[in-house]
């Protein structure tokens, strides 16, 4: 790597002394425009090709599914390639939600009680008209789980809604409390370490389809969420596998990650804003319980929590809250196969905090670490709208546990 940027450097230098004696003999007049364009486009290509486009490193916890995933989810293994003119961190994550398609999806929604007399709003997509499982009974059911104050309406989710109808499969989308439009019927929302509502939903789902093939799939804090559910419950749990994305693994390190100026500027103060309007919605149902007016004050999503999500579950502080948050303290409880994509470069989750030992005890769990994606962004190509790494990684890693599931027993 050293020789490579001193040979860039060499490079870059010699055609600035280049340019300047061509500007002085007539530039285009020469053609030299031509060359040059050609000059920094190769030494653009080697540098991309040596220092971007990289495979991922697959952290396995055993060689059974190492194996499993190499022979039956082998996009895990090749050399992912970014969008070669935008795989910086910040440029990834900015730029998915508005270049990437939004495939039309038909939802059908369903509320239901919880015990404590909330309700929860899940999305359906039954996908009656599969080829390949035309008995509603046994057709694979995945349920996803989407971020911080995502709906069924994200592009990502839609995008794994499209993926799993070419496999014939049915999708259900778990809308925290308060966010999808449904009234809020307790003075209740959600947070990543509770997870009482997704044990309500996956009951929910495996009593109506008991003998169908059942998955789940959560981004960012619905990866969260789901992890400290698996965390808690071990095998003993309807799902057969999981997968996550741009998972936070240590809340501590993610909120101090985002606190940076530049990342307070791009992404903490406008999801800060995002999370105070979701809450003010419903003001009226907290007003007895929480000082909104501090809350609605809050500059940072850590102050939100402070001022909110930790009062509202009961948390003593702060610091409590975010401990018991954080997946990584669970991951060694983990008892189904779970594969979990992250990009060391994503400011949402930074690398340091990334538990790759702890990954390395369990032989349920398989990380995927890319070098570049950001958070949840993943674009490749070059005009990547249709379909990203992350979209190949799950269509690839459900279908392979629907069909070859049954040989990681084995193995």
């Amino acid at each position: 790597m050293q020789r490579l940027a001193m040979d860039l450097r060499m490079l870059s230098r010699e055609l600035s002394l280049y340019l300047e004696h061509q500007v002085r003999v007539g530039f285009f007049g020469s053609g030299v425009g031509l060359s040059l364009i050609l000059g920094f486009s190769v030494a653009y290509a080697c540098y991309y090709l040596s220092s971007i486009a990289k495979k991922p490193q697959l952290v396995t916890g055993g060689e059974s599914f190492s194996r499993f995933l190499q022979d039956h989810c082998p996009v895990v293994t090749e050399t992912y390639y970014p969008t070669v003119w935008c795989w910086e961190s910040r440029g990834q994550t900015l730029l998915r939600p508005f270049i990437t398609s939004k495939p039309p999806v038909q939802y059908r929604n369903e509320l239901i009680k919880t015990a404590d007399g909330g309700q929860i709003s899940l999305d359906w997509f039954d996908d009656d008209s599969s080829k390949c499982y035309m008995d509603a009974s046994t057709r694979p059911t995945i349920l996803l789980l989407p971020g911080l104050t995502g709906t069924s309406k994200e592009s990502y989710i839609l995008h794994m809604i499209h993926l799993c109808e070419e496999l014939g499969y049915r999708c259900v989308v778990f809308n925290n409390r308060g966010v999808a439009g449904e009234n809020l019927l307790t003075p209740r929302t959600y947070c990543c370490a509770n997870t009482e509502d997704l044990e309500t939903v996956i009951h929910h789902i495996h009593s109506l389809y008991p003998s169908a093939p059942f998955l789940a799939a959560g981004v960012s804090m619905g990866g969260m969420l789901l992890l400290n559910y698996l965390g808690r419950i071990g095998s003993k749990t309807p799902l057969m596998a999981a997968a996550t994305f741009s998972v936070g693994w240590n809340t501590f390190a993610c909120s101090e990650s985002l606190e940076k100026p530049l990342n307070w500027l791009l992404f903490n103060y406008y999801l800060t804003t995002c999370l105070q309007s979701s809450v003010n919605k419903h003001r009226h149902m907290f007003v007895k319980q929480i000082d909104m007016d501090h809350v609605m004050k809050a500059k940072s999503i850590r102050e939100f929590d402070k001022r909110f999500t930790s009062v509202m579950f009961g948390y003593r502080t702060i610091d409590d809250y975010y401990t018991d948050a954080s997946p990584n303290r669970r991951l060694k409880s983990v008892g189904i196969p779970v594969l979990c994509l992250n990009s060391v470069d994503d400011v949402f989750s930074p690398s340091h905090a990334i538990p790759v030992e702890t990954a390395k005890q369990n032989p349920n769990v398989a990380l995927v670490l890319t070098s570049h994606g950001g958070h949840i962004g993943f674009l490749e190509g070059i005009w990547p709208r249709q379909s990203t790494y992350m979209d190949r990684v799950f269509k690839q890693f459900v279908q392979a546990m629907v069909e070859h599931g049954h040989e990681l027993c084995n193995m």
